[in-house]
């Protein structure tokens, strides 16, 4: 069996939330700065009911991998990391936790070897 690339998972997920982040940044600047309605925009139809709902669920479900995930591995402040999404993006908060996680089993391997 191949062993596992953490640091390139690491750097993986770290790129992924950059991305998470910058686009957050852009498209909630151009909706603050046209005045666009957040609840029209989430809630309008019932195709944004649903594309709502499923980031909804997908966000809970990535919350309590994190906390479950957080605690098996010892890592410390994952409440950081959800309090973050209300925030930033939850595009940006899991992919920058999960960089984190590689970085901390990586420093596990690093240190039983």
């Amino acid at each position: 069996m191949k062993p596992v690339n953490r640091q390139a998972r690491f750097f993986f997920f770290l790129i992924l939330s950059i991305v998470g982040l910058v686009t957050a940044w852009i498209f909630n600047g151009i909706a603050s700065m046209t005045g666009q309605n957040y609840l029209d925009a989430w809630f309008g139809s019932a195709v944004d009911w649903v594309l709502s709902l499923d980031i909804l669920i997908v966000a809970i479900a990535g919350s309590a991998f994190m906390i479950f995930e957080a605690k098996k591995l010892g890592m410390k402040r994952v409440w950081l990391y959800i309090a973050l999404s209300g925030v930033t993006a939850f595009a940006f908060t899991f992919p920058l936790f999960l960089a984190m996680r590689e970085r901390t089993l990586l420093q596990r391997e690093r240190h039983v070897s």
